[in-house]
């Protein structure tokens, strides 16, 4: 009864009003005046809620806690492409190409499937506290709540972080990419014709970033998949004559020359350090659950979709672009701009095989996908800001929602940050943003291993205050252990870039101190944040006793959840072991 009266949902498969009442008074209808909204908390009016007049700007009424909300008008597809396709950028199409040229297609296959088998985990056990929390700020709050206040201080700052620095990379990388077909133009132009296009995206809030991810996520996949047929082809010696691949290529660059592995056991490491930032944005799917209708419904779809992401994209697709590109090509090892000069593998291959235009179509899905990613930076970044701001971790002003359901004053910081790729047309410009992007090197890592370890500490204080499994709605696939698993791999990643960053791959020297920084900034950065937030909040490391598990569950119908587990329990074990990942 005391559960009920605070408010609390008990969570119990037999029980199903005590949070019931507060999700419907949410969720419902709200009508008086200029206050009327749809029941996903959108205002009726077309234009305020599009953000489309000034009212638009005005602030949204607050909701039952006593805070603005954000909007929840992501639908299940859009939570699917997003976890299938929305971090899929520059970084696979094009920075793959320096992994080949460091460890050789062996290095990148293994390493980019032990870095799936840790993202896979990862996410699911962030689809598991999703599913239960779905609170605006995403992973980061979980850290709060379950592991150490001010870690999560310095885990929020540290996402922010990662997301404006990385926003005005990729308009210099997009401004790259169109110099593959003209190098005359200044590429201010485009990084102010991009950037401004990323403006426009975020004038629609939620539902423009949730509509621009569902086509340009379904653009990649669909175009990935046409590469890797067409990619299967040209290995059986179905290209045209005036290509390469004219005759039967096969797996000679594997058995052959250069051979599966370069550099040792220093190109293994760069590698894995490459395929685990690779995976970088993955968690995004997580943050958006929050703004989604029914989470506990789409979300669980949508992490299923990333066993495909790792599968289709990194595995399959890497694997067949080193099978037709060496990873010795001097195009690959000499290139000074890889974006200008058009030497992603994927290009490269394609140009090789005679098949005119094919080369331009992969660069145009390499522009669709940094731009995509350039607008998953404003949305990953105003969220977690806003979400610091209404806890108090960043100033109150960050809190402030429109009622077009925008963090106003956090993605205007966020697009602010853009102007930083203007710094790229000075002479030092590339200097200072080295050492930006060394801010932000570790950080998603830093993310994972606080995801898995939230996970870990949720299991655990649901064990000690007496709970059972069957009151989890959504399980990790792989349960407390692949939190674990993902842990261990996590560390390794580091313990990996921790020393290639002393001795990097292809010199037998040693690195110098700044070489290193370059590497390793964002580990003392990280600790210095941990160390701000610890002596503002005076608060430490969570005893299992005093984990909160109560406040902000989600109510879900537990009879449709338990009508759903019996069925499963009565199919063969092949069949749910299909069912844990379709």
């Amino acid at each position: 009864m005391a559960d009920k009266e605070m408010g609390l949902a008990s969570g119990s498969p037999h029980s199903s009003e005590n949070y019931g009442a507060d999700t419907k008074r949410r969720s419902s209808v709200v009508v008086g005046g200029s206050d009327a909204r749809l029941d996903n908390n959108r205002e009726m009016d077309f234009m305020t809620r599009n953000g489309l007049n000034m009212k638009s700007f005005q602030r949204r009424p607050e909701g039952a806690g006593g805070l603005s909300e954000l909007d929840r008008s992501m639908k299940p597809r859009h939570l699917n492409m997003i976890a299938i396709g929305g971090s899929i950028g520059a970084g696979f199409f094009v920075g793959s190409g320096s992994a080949f040229a460091n460890g050789g297609p062996g290095s990148v296959l293994i390493c980019f499937l032990i870095s799936g088998v840790m993202i896979f985990n990862v996410v699911y056990a962030l689809g598991e506290l999703a599913v239960m929390y779905p609170v605006s700020g995403g992973f980061y709050t979980y850290s709060i709540r379950f592991i150490d206040p001010s870690w999560g201080f310095a885990m929020g700052w540290n996402y922010v972080f990662q997301w404006v620095i990385v926003l005005p990379l990729e308009l210099t990388v997009v401004s790259f990419t169109i110099q593959y077909w003209d190098k005359d133009i200044n590429v201010a132009v485009w990084i102010t014709i991009f950037w401004v296009f990323i403006i426009f995206i975020n004038i629609f809030g939620t539902l423009g970033y949730a509509e621009e991810e569902f086509l340009s996520s379904s653009f990649k996949l669909v175009a990935t998949v046409i590469f890797m047929i067409t990619a299967v082809v040209l290995i059986c010696g179905g290209g045209p004559a005036r290509g390469l691949y004219s005759e039967y290529w096969g797996a000679r660059l594997w058995y052959g020359d250069p051979g599966a592995f370069k550099n040792g056991f220093k190109g293994f490491c760069s590698v894995f350090v490459v395929a685990a930032f690779s995976f970088s944005g993955t968690e995004l799917v997580g943050l958006a659950a929050a703004e989604a209708h029914n989470p506990s419904k789409s979300l669980p779809s949508a992490i299923k979709q990333v066993f495909w992401r790792i599968t289709l994209f990194y595995v399959v697709g890497l694997t067949l672009v080193g099978m037709l590109v060496s990873s010795s090509d001097e195009r690959l090892l000499g290139a000074e701009n890889a974006y200008a000069e058009g030497t992603s593998m994927f290009v490269l291959s394609l140009r090789d095989a005679g098949l005119k235009g094919f080369d331009s179509f992969m660069n145009v899905v390499i522009l669709v996908s940094v731009i995509s990613i350039g607008v998953s930076c404003v949305y990953g970044g105003s969220r977690t800001l806003t979400a610091l701001g209404q806890q108090g971790y960043a100033p109150r002003i960050f809190a402030y929602i429109d009622r077009s359901g925008r963090p106003l004053p956090s993605v205007i910081l966020n697009l602010a940050f853009g102007g930083i790729a203007y710094i790229t047309l000075a002479s030092s410009g590339s200097t200072v943003f080295d050492w930006l992007l060394a801010l932000s090197g570790l950080a998603a890592l830093f993310t994972w291993g606080s995801i898995s370890f939230a996970h870990i500490r949720f299991r655990q204080a649901w064990k000690r205050q007496g709970r059972t499994l069957d009151e989890i709605p959504f399980h990790a696939l792989f349960g407390v252990g692949g939190s674990w698993l993902a842990l261990f791999l996590i560390f390794i990643a580091l313990a990996a870039q921790f020393y290639v960053a002393i001795a990097p791959p292809g010199q037998s020297e040693l690195n110098d101190a700044e070489g290193f920084f370059k590497s390793y900034l964002a580990l003392p950065v990280v600790i210095l944040f941990w160390v701000c937030g610890y002596l503002w909040k005076r608060q430490g490391f969570l005893k299992l006793d005093q984990i909160d598990l109560d406040t902000g569950r989600r109510e879900h119908d537990w009879n449709a959840i338990n009508a759903h587990r019996a069925r499963m329990a009565k199919l063969p074990a092949w069949r749910r072991a299909f069912h844990a990942v379709f």
